[in-house]
């Protein structure tokens, strides 16, 4: 069973069959045998104020932690599997990839859509709430924005 606390600071692992787990890329993996249990702290973005000429490290952890922010909301909802199909129905029927959802959200959302119909405005709020509590804000609905608006905003606070 693993445990998130809810400001995403601290991951607790427990394991039936006495397992060592490791945080490894935003999956957690079997390593090895353990005899009690573990806790392990995660990391927090941290967000460089200095823009390179063509490159802004914020913008590149603000796409991550949507990613892990995505990632986890889906497994949390439909476990690995399912969000292993709605990964491949994003990319065969949308043409997008993993990799590329922070960079086209309004392909996400419309994918979304597709594939979920009205149950995608929860998904996505599901993964607004995730991202906006991993950057440690507050989350609010505002009339008329729908995911990427969302997105767009917090690119804008942070200037990238």
């Amino acid at each position: 069973m693993i445990t998130i606390n809810t400001d995403f600071t601290f991951i607790q692992v427990k394991s039936d069959n006495l397992g060592i787990f490791a945080w490894q890329n935003g999956t957690v993996t079997e390593v090895g045998e353990m005899t009690t249990q573990h806790t392990v702290k995660k990391p927090i973005a941290s967000v460089n104020t200095k823009r390179d000429d063509e490159v802004c490290e914020k913008t590149g952890k603000l796409n991550d932690l949507l990613l892990s922010a995505v990632d986890e909301t889906l497994k949390q909802v439909f476990k690995e599997a399912g969000a292993q199909v709605i990964y491949n129905f994003l990319d065969n029927q949308s043409h997008l990839k993993r990799e590329e959802i922070a960079e086209k959200t309004e392909d996400f959302s419309a994918g979304l859509k597709r594939l979920m119909v009205s149950a995608a405005s929860v998904i996505e709020k599901m993964i607004l709430e995730n991202l906006y509590s991993k950057l440690r804000l507050e989350f609010e609905e505002k009339e008329g924005y729908g995911f990427s608006d969302y997105f767009k905003e917090l690119r804008e606070k942070c200037r990238c």
